[in-house]
């Protein structure tokens, strides 16, 4: 086939699995994946797995695992979301995310079965849960011998958890998602914790007391191990340094000093402890119990990134681009900006969902900075600019507010706003709001990733 049909025939594949049933047309059960798998043979039985659920830091802690398992010398496939630029970047393997042309076979492979599925229940398959199954199916064609599978939402129902994981991560928990999750911290956490299985090492991130309550008592249910942020692991010190953080950490089986992490804040220096102590009690389960090289470890980390997480698109001016897309999120993200960056002045690029805390998004903002220009991403779900500038009125005041119908002229607008009267290198932009609007600002600064 050309590379014109191939793109083509990539198109096409995108596109029909897009039509199906989006990831926010939530329907609670697993059957219809497992009723897939089944008719393909059970391909997610032909690995190890690593689940990861949480609601924020699940992505950068999965691609920290991913780097560590893979700096052990095994294969490793990753299956993470949303995708900042293209599908493709859900299904990894070996560190990188698969071709257009394995992604089309993969689908292609499945196609007749999911008509079957289709049939055999009384809905059809989603587009996550399509997305979910081609990832089984490419970890265990490639093979991999590990899989880091990041959840969509929740835990317990969530497509992903037909797997049994030798080690479940629970990274921080809040309140998120509430139209689809309990509203409360605890009914969150019986959702996640449903990802914890019999024999299983729980790798808990430092959570609110009630989630951690919940979560121990799921894990002695369950007969599963427990390791705990801040008992059995933790960040021993932090430093920032020049393009990230110098930390070290005290794992499970070992101490590790002199870490250089390449990314910004406090939580990401969390991620990395939650994720190094989930490849110990890994290494443990598969009875290697000597502990990680600290060569091997502090190599894995120093080459980590984790896009669209304060990650720097442009430079004179700077613009950062922030998935933050909740309440603890936002805070995480704007301590990290106050400790890593020193900027004269700095403007907001501001576009949210509807059905988030618009205003708990917001408010943690309102000191970090100056001027703030609202806008829409390129998300159906995406909240009207006007009403999101009535939202931000309240918190930053009219005069700090202004409008942009489009992300490409609101960018536009902070940057003239940054720079005026700003000194040369005092200037910045921050793009937040939305893993969708840090993915569109990465997309217009950098282009398309396909």
């Amino acid at each position: 086939m050309s590379e014109a049909g191939a793109d083509e025939r990539y198109a096409e594949v995108t596109a029909e699995i897009l039509a199906r049933a989006p990831e926010t047309d939530i329907d609670p059960r697993l059957d219809r994946v497992r009723t897939l798998l089944d008719l393909l043979g059970d391909p997610h039985r032909n690995f190890r797995v690593i689940h990861v659920t949480g609601t924020n830091g699940k992505t950068s802690t999965a691609r920290m695992i991913d780097a560590l398992v893979r700096a052990r010398g095994l294969r490793v496939g990753r299956y993470t979301s949303p995708h900042l630029r293209t599908v493709r970047e859900r299904i990894v393997v070996d560190g990188q995310p698969v071709s257009q042309e394995r992604f089309v076979a993969a689908y292609d492979d499945i196609r007749p079965y999911i008509a079957m599925a289709d049939e055999m229940n009384d809905a059809p398959l989603s587009f996550f849960e399509i997305l979910t199954v081609m990832a089984y199916t490419v970890f265990a064609d490639a093979p991999v011998d590990v899989a880091v599978v990041e959840v969509g939402m929740g835990g317990r129902w969530d497509a992903t958890n037909v797997v049994d994981g030798d080690v479940a991560v629970v990274t921080p928990i809040g309140i998120d998602h509430t139209e689809y999750l309990p509203d409360t911290v605890e009914g969150i956490a019986e959702e996640k914790a449903g990802i914890i299985k019999p024999g299983s090492v729980a790798v808990l991130a430092q959570q609110p007391l009630a989630a951690a309550e919940v979560l121990m008592r799921s894990a002695a249910d369950t007969g599963a191990r427990v390791a705990r942020e801040g008992m059995e692991f933790g960040v021993l010190s932090r430093d920032v340094a020049v393009g990230g953080q110098q930390f070290a950490v005290k794992g499970l089986t070992g101490t590790y000093e002199n870490l250089f992490l390449p990314l910004f804040g406090a939580h990401q220096a969390g991620n990395a402890a939650v994720a190094l102590a989930a490849v110990e009690a890994f290494a443990a389960v598969g009875e290697d119990d000597t502990g990680l090289d600290p060569a091997i470890v502090g190599e894995a980390l120093a080459g980590v990134d984790s896009p669209g997480r304060l990650e720097v698109v442009r430079t004179s001016p700077t613009v950062v681009a922030d998935a933050a897309h909740n309440p603890a999120g936002m805070a995480a993200t704007v301590a990290a900006m106050e400790e890593a960056f020193s900027f004269s002045k700095l403007v907001g690029v501001v576009a949210i969902m509807a059905d988030k805390d618009v205003e708990g998004i917001l408010d943690p903002l309102e000191p970090l900075l100056d001027e703030v220009v609202v806008t829409r991403n390129s998300s159906p779900r995406s909240l009207d600019p006007d009403r999101l500038a009535e939202l931000a009125a309240r918190i930053f005041g009219e005069d700090r507010v202004h409008v942009a119908p489009r992300l490409d002229d609101a960018i536009d607008r902070a940057v003239g706003l940054a720079e005026d009267g700003t000194e040369f290198g005092g200037a910045g932009v921050l793009v937040t709001g939305s893993v969708v609007t840090a993915g569109d600002a990465v997309h217009l600064l950098r282009g398309s990733g396909e």
